[in-house]
């Protein structure tokens, strides 16, 4: 089976990235032998749209499976459209990973553990500091729900400290940021449709 790998750097001995649409490199990993190959993510620097431009790579890739740290609602919705598998909540080498997943240790999510943009900001430090300082992963207990904040997108865990010196963005800033939101999701819903339309061309007619 071949699977995706969010990392640093670019071995197996790397550590996971937590940051799926914002991290440096996607290792392509075959479970059967455990050979890999390395992808820059591309995505990394991009100004909106990381988690979806970083899930159509993997998913060109022909991966089953993502393993990482953080997946936001837009690349976690893309990923599940596309039938990869999302494991979240991950930390440590890319090999003991992957390992984890290999003994059938690691429970399969079909929601976000992170609000929209949470790889724009240095959040990871002080959500790990919240868990117990388990490095990266967010672990399984902060479940995002479905509660929702004025129909704008997923509401961030409550309880948590902010990010230590970030102040909130100006109205500019926060104008930038929805607008490059609805632009992924334009393209995250043409993704959908164009998949959509493709399952029901492969339907047997009269199904």
């Amino acid at each position: 089976m071949k699977i995706a790998v969010s990392s640093s750097g670019k071995d197996l001995e790397s550590p996971l990235d937590p940051r799926f649409g914002r991290c440096p490199y996607l290792m392509i990993v075959e479970t059967d032998d455990m050979s890999y190959t390395v992808i820059d993510n591309l995505a990394a620097a991009a100004g909106g749209g990381a988690g979806i431009q970083t899930a159509q790579s993997v998913a060109a890739q022909g991966v089953s499976a993502v393993l990482t740290g953080n997946c936001g609602p837009n690349a976690a919705q893309t990923l599940m459209a596309s039938g990869i598998g999302l494991f979240t909540g991950q930390n440590g080498a890319v090999r003991e990973v992957v390992a984890r997943f290999k003994r059938g240790e690691l429970s399969n999510t079909t929601e976000p553990n992170v609000p929209s943009h949470f790889g724009t900001a240095d959040m990871t430090q002080p959500y790990a500091a919240a868990v117990g300082g388990r490095g990266g992963g967010m672990g399984r207990g902060m479940g995002m729900g479905r509660r929702m904040t004025g129909g704008r997108g997923f509401a961030a865990p409550q309880g948590l400290p902010p990010a230590q010196g970030t102040a909130g963005p100006s109205k500019t800033e926060e104008l930038k940021m929805l607008r490059d939101e609805a632009r992924s999701l334009a393209e995250q819903m043409t993704n959908i449709v164009d998949r959509l339309e493709k399952l029901e061309k492969d339907l047997p007619s009269g199904s």
